[in-house]
């Protein structure tokens, strides 16, 4: 039996990944002879680094902050999703050939759908922010068919920017703050702003009892943005099931199997309401 087939995550920093504990529960799981690490790069160093690990024989990466452009750029082959995004989060390395793509918005909408119960066709779905985060997730979410997508943005500009890039579906619109008419059925916190405990400034009248908040960022206790959503009787979700799920597509582009995500999600849930700890 040869050595098992090697994958790393990507990132600077990288110290605080829990792919490496996702990856390896996924492995067990299904039966799969794979080693994954985390590998530091400096950050002028991607590109070198990436060539490194393909002539160690490795089959795959993810790619974290701040390097999903520099992924963008060096893959030779896109999926649309990753094309859609302008960005990488998993590449697989086939001889010459550094296929890349995006399992961000596939992962928010997983664990929307399978993990929350919450449909999204025919729905009202406000995305806050028009980063990079916000690009990732708006294809997979159109592709749910929902009746109107509205994307905003503190500048304005950037969410009609971005919305002008996928003008081809007939649901997507963008809005200032301001102008946003709720209630909606599904917000989604796409910002940044819960690193800082800032509140993204969306008016309460877009929420409503039931509406679903998601925040893809996590913590030990709900973020800011969830804390007020549940205050207006909104239901909440942390993204940490959009890192599961996430990691979950990965691992089928790389490996052919479609790991079980619940009891992976399970343990990490119970450690990060362990004292002190980090994921």
């Amino acid at each position: 039996m040869g050595a098992p087939d090697r994958y790393v995550v990507i990132g600077n920093p990288v110290a605080h990944s829990r792919s490496p504990q996702i990856h390896a529960a996924f492995a067990a799981q299904t039966g799969q002879a794979m080693t994954y690490e985390r590998l530091l790069l400096p950050l002028d160093g991607f590109a070198a680094g990436v060539h490194a690990l393909i002539a160690s024989g490795a089959r795959g990466a993810n790619v974290t902050l701040p390097f999903k452009l520099d992924a963008h750029a060096m893959a030779t082959t896109l999926s649309e999703r990753a094309g859609a995004a302008g960005a990488v989060n998993t590449l697989q390395f086939d001889g010459a050939r550094i296929y890349g793509d995006n399992t961000d918005g596939v992962g928010l909408v997983t664990d929307i759908m399978a993990n929350a119960g919450v449909a999204l066709r025919d729905k009202r779905i406000l995305l806050l922010g028009a980063g990079g985060a916000a690009r990732g997730a708006l294809l997979p979410l159109l592709e749910q068919r929902p009746a109107q997508l509205i994307i905003a943005n503190r500048s304005a500009d950037r969410a009609f920017a971005l919305a002008a890039q996928f003008a081809r579906f007939d649901a997507l619109e963008a809005a200032e703050y301001a102008a946003l008419k709720g209630p909606f059925d599904v917000i989604i916190n796409a910002t940044a702003a819960s690193l800082t405990d800032v509140l993204p400034p969306v008016p309460a009248q877009a929420f409503r009892s039931g509406t679903l908040a998601y925040d893809m960022m996590y913590a030990a206790q709900p973020t800011v943005f969830l804390r007020f959503a549940a205050q207006l009787g909104a239901a909440t979700r942390d993204g940490l099931g959009m890192l599961v799920e996430q990691a979950a597509e990965a691992f089928h582009l790389w490996r052919g199997v479609r790991p079980l995500t619940a009891p992976v999600l399970d343990d990490l849930r119970r450690m990060l309401q362990t004292p002190a700890a980090t994921l």
